[in-house]
């Protein structure tokens, strides 16, 4: 919820005044450009292409003008939502873990050097492509809580360590994926992610 737009296209009305936090478990890891197996629970699995930053050292209560020296790397992930179990969730105020923390729910590509990528992680250019046409485009400086805001926020509740990764949210396009697709994200015009839903 981190997208204006994409708030507005499932229908969230309400302004966040603090970022919405979840968690996804290790075996909710996905990467390497192994395929995504639909679940046998869900049949509305929806993809999420957001920009996820590694981060490299431990802290505890950062303060956000330092946060820039906790991240080092950035890839393109997608946040599996297994959609129709979230609404249920949503409306029977449940916590979320279920319907986004499954396992291979959290696809990750290729980390590259943000200083690889200009720097700015307030300035990346992303998208998502599913057989070969583009489905979601997004600008991380139109986040409605920046990096280095969530780092300090989330360092304010538990410690973050080396190799934590934090998907950042995801601009509006979302939508369900099926058998046979092929998806791709990118950064900048640089391919990072690539793998097919079986």
């Amino acid at each position: 919820m981190n997208y204006a737009l994409h708030n507005k296209e499932l229908g969230h009305t309400l302004v966040n005044q603090e970022p919405v936090i979840f968690m996804k478990p290790d075996s909710a890891l996905l990467k390497d450009g192994k395929p995504f197996f639909l679940p046998d629970f869900s049949s509305d699995i929806q993809y999420e292409a957001e920009v996820v930053v590694r981060i490299c050292r431990l802290g505890k209560h950062i303060a956000p003008r330092f946060a820039s020296r906790y991240y080092d790397a950035v890839t393109v992930g997608i946040d599996f939502t297994a959609r129709d179990m979230q609404r249920r969730f949503r409306d029977g105020g449940l916590p979320w873990e279920l319907c986004k923390g499954f396992d291979n729910s959290a696809a990750i590509g290729r980390f590259v050097p943000l200083a690889d990528m200009g720097g700015d992680v307030q300035q990346l250019d992303f998208g998502l492509a599913i057989d070969g046409r583009e489905v979601q485009h997004g600008n991380t400086a139109d986040m409605l809580f920046r990096v280095d805001d969530i780092i300090a926020y989330v360092s304010r509740f538990m410690t973050l360590k080396m190799g934590d990764l934090l998907f950042t949210g995801t601009p509006p396009g979302v939508g369900p994926v099926a058998i046979g697709q092929h998806l791709q994200g990118y950064i900048g015009g640089e391919k990072l992610l690539d793998f097919y839903v079986r």
